[in-house]
């Protein structure tokens, strides 16, 4: 078996016909947008969940862009099973949303994790060299510093300032709930 995909379309419409839809992303990003009729079931807690929820429905999983599901297509066919047509929507949310499709948005949240991590490590790199072209040579090691941050998150998949950052107070809320 492997995941087919499906248009946002076609989603919407197994849904109305009693397929179950998976939002396989994390809890940060489902806060903040997702679709109504998903169900939320992060990536990261796959192997915990009951797959019973689901036995004799079709399931269509989806992420922001539909990379994550089919790069990890693989595990999702396994949650889903033998018995199970499991599907990914082709495009993911930004897909459904481009197609004129309802999503539930919540600006109050904070933004997703990974997005923050952007701008802090960018902000602080700008930050760096800035302050070394105008103040004083040594402030070169800031960007030095983000760089080796970023190569080790991308070398080990295990990202420092992310895991600071949940601690901040704008995502303790967020957090708790994941």
């Amino acid at each position: 078996m492997t995941l087919q995909t499906v248009s946002p379309e076609k989603a919407c419409q197994m849904l109305s016909d009693g397929a179950i839809l998976v939002d396989i992303r994390e809890a940060d990003e489902h806060a903040r947008e997702r679709i109504a009729a998903a169900r939320h079931l992060p990536l990261s807690k796959l192997e915990e969940a009951d797959a019973e929820l689901h036995r004799g429905k079709p399931v269509i999983f989806h992420c922001r862009s539909g990379h994550r599901t089919l790069a990890n297509s693989l595990r999702l066919e396994a949650y889903a099973g033998q018995d199970c047509e499991a599907f990914v929507v082709e495009g993911g949310l930004d897909a459904w949303r481009k197609a004129g499709l309802p999503v539930v948005t919540d600006r109050r949240q904070p933004l997703e994790i990974q997005r923050q991590v952007q701008i802090a490590a960018g902000g602080m790199g700008l930050a760096g060299v800035l302050l070394g072209v105008f103040v004083s040579p040594g402030f070169f090691i800031v960007p030095g510093f983000i760089g080796a941050g970023l190569l080790f998150a991308g070398l080990t998949g295990t990202c420092g300032m992310a895991r600071v950052l949940k601690f901040a107070p704008w995502n303790r809320g967020i957090m708790r709930s994941a």
